[in-house]
């Protein structure tokens, strides 16, 4: 006999006795209908609305920088057009800011001084005032150090320096090269980069600028001030000139909100600004993971089903009259895991086929600004939440076959999946996502997580520990741990 012909058989008995079990696949529908009612209500009933030059409405599309990802560009600049080869250099000799805290009494501003960590403050070359356009530039951080940005999404690190420190910026033709140094004589490169298309002509000089302050998984206002002093320009002689870059309006469309500035003080310039130069993972728009809000949801009906698919037939068994049944071989169990496995994973895909692309019709349908999201990154959320119902189904049964007792069985898997996420999804113990197997969400996150910007420790904020692939091999790992130890653990009684 073939030995897979067992397996084989085993597979169409599971397959059979799932099918023509009425309430597993009720169930299983009824996941789908919870999760994509839940995702196309919420999705249906978002209205972003803000305030521009023209008053209140909705809110514009996102920013894009060079690559197509949400940025934001907002700093104070001063600046000088550079033609051809040259650079700039300067000492940071003093950073400090303010910040908005929640107010201690209503109505009565509660404003702190300091810097944010991801606050900025060093030399820019960019290719034009365009927001979203290329650009390098090398920076002291408010607490990461001295850094290399350039277009928005890239971030490299200096030295971990956090006082007076001399920067440098220079260009030759496409390529800019960033310089640091403790005493203005002895420099240390940090990085070099290309930017490609660089026209003949750039803008080159100093900037200042903030993120907002994290409070309560929301954005303060903050605002950083550097003061520039040893000054020295290679290829630009000119006048400065000064752009608060991307600064928003009041609505009546003329008075700077929160605008920038610079003071001229002897051979310092000492500049202000509020802002962010670097990728929108939060201010970009509404994310397509989004959508699946209510998939944690529909997981809860999916586990219950991979519970009862091994305990209902290990009662069935146990309940039978005569002399002893023989020990089943592990097999089965593995057939058990295949059937519900797929059964799980087509499940999935069709509730993120549905809701994912349907949820985003509706918010765009609704003038809803949308994150920037490629037909890879969709279908990698809409085969990946698949997977995650898939693996979640495996680990489900796994944990059943091993404590044979189902309430036991559905609580430990809610206790590993869904609590875990709901925490993370409050700002609460964020790290269950990294040693749980709700590790396994990240799959479904269209936006990366960037660590050169700060965000609330919370899935709503767009923070996921671990990469998309990387969670979901976690889960995928308990998964294959809970199975494998149910299966050792029937093989060893079968040898009894």
């Amino acid at each position: 006999m073939n030995p897979s012909t067992p397996y084989r058989s085993g597979l169409h008995a599971e397959w059979t006795r799932f099918r023509t079990g009425r309430g597993w696949v009720l169930a299983m529908a009824a996941s789908v209908l919870v999760t994509v009612s839940l995702g196309l209500l919420i999705s249906g009933g978002v209205r972003s609305s803000c305030v521009t030059g023209k008053g209140e409405g909705p809110c514009p599309p996102p920013l894009l920088g060079p690559d197509g990802t949400a940025v934001q560009d907002r700093y104070y600049f001063v600046h000088q057009p550079l033609k051809g080869n040259g650079g700039i250099t300067a000492r940071v000799a003093d950073m400090t800011g303010q910040m908005r805290l929640p107010d201690a009494v209503p109505g009565v501003r509660n404003i702190k001084q300091g810097v944010v960590p991801w606050a900025k403050a060093g030399l820019l070359v960019r290719q034009s005032l365009k927001q979203g356009t290329p650009y390098a530039a090398v920076m002291l951080t408010g607490d990461h150090g001295v850094r290399m940005q350039y277009n928005y999404t890239h971030d490299v690190a200096g030295g971990p320096h956090n006082g007076p420190q001399w920067l440098r910026l220079t260009r030759s033709g496409d390529t800019i090269t960033g310089y640091e140094s403790d005493d203005g004589k002895a420099w240390t490169e940090v990085s070099t980069v290309k930017l490609a298309g660089l026209p003949e002509t750039v803008e080159i000089g100093l900037f200042a600028t903030s993120p907002g302050a994290l409070w309560d998984m929301a954005k303060a206002f903050a605002q950083a001030t550097a003061t520039f002093d040893q000054i020295k320009l290679q290829g630009a002689n000119g006048s400065w000139r000064r752009d608060d870059v991307g600064v928003a309006l009041e609505s009546d469309g003329k008075t700077p909100h929160h605008p920038g500035g610079v003071v001229e003080s002897g051979d310092k310039l000492i500049v202000t600004g509020g802002g962010d130069i670097g990728p929108a993972t939060v201010e970009g728009g509404m994310r397509a993971d989004f959508t699946l809000i209510g998939g944690v949801f529909g997981l809860v009906l999916v586990l219950g089903v991979a519970v009862t698919f091994f305990t209902a037939d290990h009662r069935r068994r146990l309940s039978r009259t005569g002399p002893p049944v023989e020990p089943r071989p592990a097999r089965p169990l593995a057939a058990k895991a295949t059937v519900l496995g797929a059964v799980a994973f087509a499940t999935g895909l069709v509730t993120s086929g549905i809701v994912v692309p349907g949820g985003l019709a509706l918010l765009r349908a609704h003038q809803n600004p949308i994150q920037p999201l490629t037909l890879g990154t969709e279908l990698r959320v809409i085969v990946g939440y698949a997977a995650l119902t898939a693996a979640v189904a495996v680990l489900a049964l796994g944990l059943a076959a091993l404590v044979k007792r189902g309430i036991v069985a559905i609580g430990l898997a809610i206790a590993l999946v869904v609590v875990p996420y709901l925490l993370a999804s409050a700002g609460l113990a964020p790290w269950l996502l990294i040693i749980t197997p709700a590790a396994g969400f990240a799959i479904t996150q269209s936006v990366p997580t960037f660590a050169h910007v700060d965000v609330g420790p919370s899935l709503f904020g767009s923070y996921y520990p671990l990469p998309p692939w990387a969670g979901l091999g976690v889960t995928c790992a308990y998964a294959a741990l809970a199975l494998g130890a149910a299966i050792a653990v029937h093989r060893t009684r079968n040898h009894r």
